[in-house]
C-alpha cells in the first residue's frame, strides 16, 4: 500500500509533526508572506468583535494585532508552535488572550455557539478533513457570527490543476495541500443549511490568496 506521503493524503499526526518542525523558522519564512491576509481577517473579526477563536494560531504571530477589547482563544495541533504563542502572550502581556490550547480543528471541545467569530488563517488546506473542520467552525459560532478564512484556492482544472495535484505528495510532507478548488467550498456550503457566503475576494498584491467569509444563519 502507498504511504500517505506518497499519495499526498494528509493525516493529523503528520500535519502536527510537520508544523512542529516549522516552529523555529515559521515567522521568518511566512511572516511577511501572510501579512495582508492576517490584517484583512483581523479587521473583519474586529468589525464583529466579542469572542474570537483563532484556529491554527501557530506561533501567535497575529495575536498582538488584535485590539485589546477583543477576547481571544487560540488553538493549534502543533504544540511546538504553541510554545512560541504562549511565550508571545507572556512577553507582550496580552491579557485579552483567554486560552492557548492544543486542539484538533475537526474535533473542537467548545460548546455550541461559544464564539462570535472563528478566524482560520491559512488553515483549511492543512486540515486532513476540511469539511469536518468547517462544520465545527459553524457549530461553535453564534447565529449571526462569522467564519473568516484566508486561504489559497486551487484551480481544480486545467494545467494549473494538474500541477497542483502532482505537487500534493511534496506539499503534504510540508503540512498542507495544493489541490483545494473553490468547488469544495461550494459543495460544503450547499450541504449546510446554517451558512451563507458573505465574501470571496482575492487578496492583494497578486491574488494568490483569498479572503472567504461565511455567516451562521439564525434558525428558521
Amino acid at each position: 500500500m502507498a504511504s500517505n506521503a506518497s499519495t499526498g493524503e494528509l493525516r493529523t499526526a503528520g500535519v502536527a509533526a510537520a508544523y512542529d518542525r516549522w516552529a523555529p523558522i515559521y515567522d521568518f519564512v511566512f511572516g511577511k508572506v501572510f501579512t495582508t491576509g492576517r490584517a484583512e481577517s483581523i479587521e473583519r473579526a474586529e468589525a464583529i468583535g466579542g469572542r474570537v477563536l483563532e484556529v491554527g494560531v501557530g506561533t501567535g504571530i497575529s495575536l498582538p494585532q488584535y485590539s485589546r477589547h477583543v477576547r481571544l482563544v487560540g488553538i493549534d495541533i502543533a504544540d511546538a508552535m504553541l510554545d512560541k504563542a504562549r511565550e508571545r502572550v507572556r512577553e507582550l502581556k496580552l491579557d485579552n488572550v483567554e486560552e492557548i490550547a492544543v486542539m484538533d480543528a475537526e474535533h473542537l471541545t467548545y460548546p455550541d455557539d461559544s464564539f462570535d467569530v472563528v478566524v482560520a488563517q491559512y488553515v483549511v488546506t492543512a486540515v486532513p478533513d476540511p469539511e469536518a473542520a468547517l462544520d465545527e467552525f459553524v457549530r461553535v459560532i453564534r447565529p449571526g457570527g462569522e467564519i473568516i478564512i484566508t486561504t489559497r484556492i486551487g484551480a481544480g482544472k486545467g494545467l494549473r490543476g494538474q500541477i497542483e495535484r502532482r505537487l500534493m505528495p511534496l506539499t503534504s510532507r510540508l503540512g498542507w495541500r495544493t489541490e483545494f478548488p473553490w468547488s469544495r467550498y461550494e459543495a460544503w456550503a450547499a450541504s449546510n443549511a446554517r451558512v451563507e457566503l458573505v465574501e470571496n475576494r482575492p487578496l492583494p498584491p497578486m491574488g494568490h490568496f483569498s479572503l472567504v467569509r461565511y455567516r451562521k444563519t439564525f434558525p428558521a
